[in-house]
């Protein structure tokens, strides 16, 4: 499969609608003046709320479409197919590496996560987001021997790789970068996830609150913030 024409296509049809509550949570990660790389970065709406906060953002995508949309917003971005591609970057050339919900889109998983931590300084920080197949919706489909595929879910059929906390910790670990957060997102708003009681207003605020508390469990998207080992 041509995964770039695939998402040329995608990002020809698709608009800027997102997760600003998921976006967010990385964002407000990002401190002014720090140097930012965003990997897959779409068509630019983390990077520009980056930009805004004051952060240097730089970004790729394996999308030509995406990466023109990026560099509408005035996010410099350039088109690189990070599971044939090296970043075309130095080592430790970023204070902060960012991935949003996009590694589980890749065939070679293991290549983004090895790219990520090679362009990342020593001390500096790698900001993942993934979907959380450990959700408590997937455990119970799985327990009942179900795994359909749901839009928007972390069973999408989209995604080519599946992820939990647990596993995406020791990925990073084995690239020298060291968990020191985690934090989740309920992202609400899949409507083909959740059923319409969990927007209730008590509920929802429950629930959003559970999300952040307990990622592995209840959060449909996790955020994952490791710090690079500094050189011995």
């Amino acid at each position: 499969m041509d995964l770039v024409a695939y998402y040329d296509a995608y990002w020809t049809q698709a608009d800027d609608t997102f997760d600003h509550e998921r976006l967010a949570l990385l964002a407000s990660r990002v401190k002014p003046g720090e140097k930012v790389l965003e990997v897959d970065c779409g068509p630019g709406v983390l990077a520009k709320k980056m930009q805004e906060r004051g952060a240097d953002v730089t970004a790729t995508d394996l999308s030509a479409v995406a990466v023109q949309r990026a560099r509408d917003k005035g996010i410099p971005a350039q088109q690189v197919d990070i599971d044939t591609e090296d970043l075309p970057f130095a080592d430790a050339a970023f204070d902060v590496v960012v991935s949003n919900s996009a590694i589980e889109h890749r065939f070679f998983h293991e290549r983004s996560f090895d790219e990520c931590a090679r362009v990342l300084k020593p001390g500096g920080r790698f900001i993942v987001c993934l979907p959380n197949i450990a959700h408590w919706k997937c455990r119970l489909w799985v327990l009942f021997g179900r795994f359909p595929y749901v839009p928007h879910s972390p069973t999408d059929a989209m995604h080519l790789r599946f992820f939990t906390v647990r596993e995406a910790k020791r990925l990073c670990r084995t690239r020298g970068l060291e968990p020191v957060e985690v934090d989740g997102s309920a992202s609400l708003w899949a409507r083909d996830f959740y059923p319409p009681f969990f927007r209730k207003r008590v509920v929802r605020d429950l629930y959003k609150w559970l999300a952040h508390a307990w990622p592995s469990m209840f959060a449909r998207d996790f955020v994952l913030v490791c710090r690079k080992k500094e050189a011995r």
